[in-house]
């Protein structure tokens, strides 16, 4: 079988580390701190993904522009105090070690601000296995389809030999927007009903299924 990709994106949080917990708890915690109503988990669970700013508005909309500075400090206190407990998800590692001794490009399209995705690869020693990574804050938050054009264009790569694996609804949607083929995971922030109503290839629950559909679709070995 010829090889149908050529590149695989990933989303970080959620997706490749298991983050959605503390990052939802770190929102809402952020909220009590300042005595702003606190998000249900549904809604700081939905904004995983965003940009921190865009995040921020949409889960805490009561947060005056005078509080969004102290709101986005109460943010980064409570995440940072528990950035060193969130391990990658199973499989992560050795899968996109795999997919890179076999040839593929590889890219991070994530939510997350360069310096927080520079320290989760450094943390995880995952930087060596990709070729590009775009953050929201060099580009355009999802689900813009900016960080995904960017990526095809360093790499020369066409869109219809890429694939986009999310765990959100917005790593979903700019992957349409974009025109990019994609995988949803079950793993992380977002119901498996609401993946499954923007149409991805599959719907995969942890990273041996992935690899497995790698396998039959992808020409992995």
């Amino acid at each position: 079988m010829a090889k149908r990709y050529d590149l695989i994106v990933f989303d970080w949080d959620g997706t490749v580390m298991d983050s959605t917990a503390v990052i939802a708890r770190s929102i809402q915690s952020a909220s009590r701190d300042l005595g702003l109503p606190v998000p249900s988990d549904e809604v700081a669970r939905h904004v995983i993904g965003l940009g921190l700013d865009q995040a921020l508005r949409y889960a805490v909309p009561d947060a005056g522009e005078h509080q969004r500075n102290d709101l986005v400090a109460r943010y980064r206190h409570h995440f940072f105090s528990q950035e060193n407990e969130m391990p990658l998800f199973a499989g992560a590692e050795s899968l996109v070690q795999e997919l890179r001794e076999q040839g593929f490009f590889l890219a991070v399209a994530t939510g997350k601000n360069r310096n927080g995705l520079d320290r989760a690869l450094k943390a995880s020693n995952m930087a060596q296995y990709f070729h590009s990574t775009r953050t929201a804050d060099q580009t355009v938050s999802k689900p813009d389809p900016t960080m995904l054009h960017e990526i095809l264009d360093e790499l020369d790569i066409n869109v219809e030999r890429a694939l986009m694996v999310g765990d959100t609804t917005h790593d979903l949607q700019m992957a349409i927007n974009a025109g990019m083929p994609s995988l949803a995971m079950s793993h992380g922030a977002h119901p498996p009903e609401q993946l499954l109503e923007l149409k991805p290839l599959a719907l995969l629950h942890d990273f041996a299924g992935l690899r497995e559909w790698l396998k039959t679709n992808a020409c992995l070995r």
